[in-house]
């Protein structure tokens, strides 16, 4: 394995490294990982690939993990989000309810393909804006 040129915190190029790091991780399967967790790798690859672009164009926003809010920060300045894109807001459900034991019922296989191919789909949208 290869390792990409590590960046400075500030910089977009390390965002996006850590958004392929958590994407990477997402994909990898094993009996003894919970599947939710997986989905919150997804979540996070959209969710730094997003603010790095943010920090790219020096877009100042929340601490959150709302990816809505995130992406239409970015819609605001201009930049046209593809649809598939957008949907990038489902993914916000794994930041947090999904992370800790608790009242939810596990995740399906479809909802964890559907995770890493929504997320897939966000990082590489963010590589050619960058």
């Amino acid at each position: 394995m290869t390792l990409r040129r590590r960046h400075s915190g500030d910089d977009p190029r390390e965002w996006l490294n850590r958004a392929r790091s958590n994407l990477v991780r997402a994909t990898v399967t094993a009996p003894e990982v919970y599947l939710e967790d997986l989905c919150y790798d997804a979540q996070q690859a959209a969710e730094k690939a997003v603010k790095g672009l943010l920090l790219a164009r020096a877009i100042r926003h929340p601490f959150t993990h709302d990816l809505s809010a995130l992406l239409s920060l970015i819609e605001e300045t201009g930049i046209k989000i593809p649809g598939d894109v957008f949907e990038a807001a489902t993914l916000t459900r794994y930041a947090v309810v999904t992370r800790y034991p608790g009242p939810m019922r596990p995740v399906t296989e479809a909802e964890h393909a559907e995770a890493v191919r929504i997320a897939d789909r966000v990082v590489r949208w963010v590589e050619r804006i960058l």
